[in-house]
């Protein structure tokens, strides 16, 4: 049998981690020296309120070599291979501590996501497809590189103030967004976050033009599977967006997450992210 493990970060629903078997690593969230790990001990909404109402930063904080060796040993005795799919190596030293763990044994494998949040989801997702399909842990490996480059993963932000917060904008940057009512869109180009179009208005009406500009070019779009992940948006906006892309771009299947600690603690609230995979890679 082949395992998949995967860090916290691909913020896979329950219900889809469930089905496919997937072998959770929590990502740590750090406040005032005190450790949690994500979705155990500390959830988005405990992020929150950190932020909003005690004035704390939270701040992200990689998963250790030991705990990656004490998962992978763990599975040895049930599984002949292990494929682990890493937040990417840009992001965190999650990657790199995953490697070195892995060389202990001679059945697991790491891959770089390039990516973060459903974007390295995704690929867990086709992983799961290639095992059902009977190919072996070297061949799932050699093809799934070849669909990190295709991965479109984006986010639009409704406001920056938790970037801001974790020194990742200037204040100018968050005080003209503000003046200026500007939600930036968030890429992952080459296994970096970039700013890519802003947009300007309220959330719910950025959020409908985001949705037409991503999915404009729908000839290079592979539409077996989409994400709609988020967090803390209104039921509302989430219908909206679900409909907008089930009933006007025929993808095959719609899955809608919510996004963990660590798109939380970085993003903030009324934060919405569609992940797909192009046909030929980003350029």
């Amino acid at each position: 049998m082949i395992k998949i493990t995967a860090d916290s970060t691909c913020d896979l629903s329950l219900e889809m981690i469930e089905a496919l078997n997937i072998q959770i690593i929590p990502v740590h969230i750090v406040i005032d020296d005190k450790v949690y790990s994500d979705n155990i001990d500390i959830f988005p909404n405990d992020i929150f309120k950190y932020v909003e109402v005690d004035k704390k930063v939270c701040k992200t904080a990689a998963v250790n070599v030991y705990e990656y060796e004490s998962v992978f040993q763990s599975l040895q005795a049930t599984c002949d291979a292990i494929i682990h799919i890493g937040l990417g190596s840009s992001f965190s030293s999650c990657y790199q501590n995953a490697m070195l763990a892995s060389q202990g044994f001679d059945n697991v494998y790491v891959i770089d996501s390039a990516n973060l949040s459903t974007g390295s989801g995704y690929l867990v997702y086709k992983i799961s497809e290639m095992i059902n399909d009977g190919m072996n842990p070297k061949e799932i490996c050699e093809k799934i590189k070849t669909y990190i480059p295709m991965i479109d993963a984006s986010f639009i932000i409704d406001k920056l103030d938790y970037l801001y917060n974790g020194g990742r904008c200037t204040g100018i940057e968050l005080a003209s967004t503000k003046l200026l009512r500007i939600k930036p869109c968030i890429e992952v180009t080459s296994g970096v976050m970039k700013v890519g179009k802003k947009y300007r208005g309220s959330f719910e009406y950025d959020v409908r033009n985001y949705l037409k500009d991503r999915l404009a070019d729908t000839s290079n779009i592979d539409k077996s599977l989409i994400f709609i992940t988020y967090t803390a948006c209104s039921n509302e906006l989430i219908t909206a967006v679900k409909h907008i892309i089930v009933n006007e771009y025929d993808f095959k299947k719609v899955s809608v997450t919510t996004a963990g600690c660590t798109i939380s603690a970085h993003c903030g609230p009324n934060t919405l992210g569609i992940i797909y995979k192009r046909m030929n890679p980003k350029t």
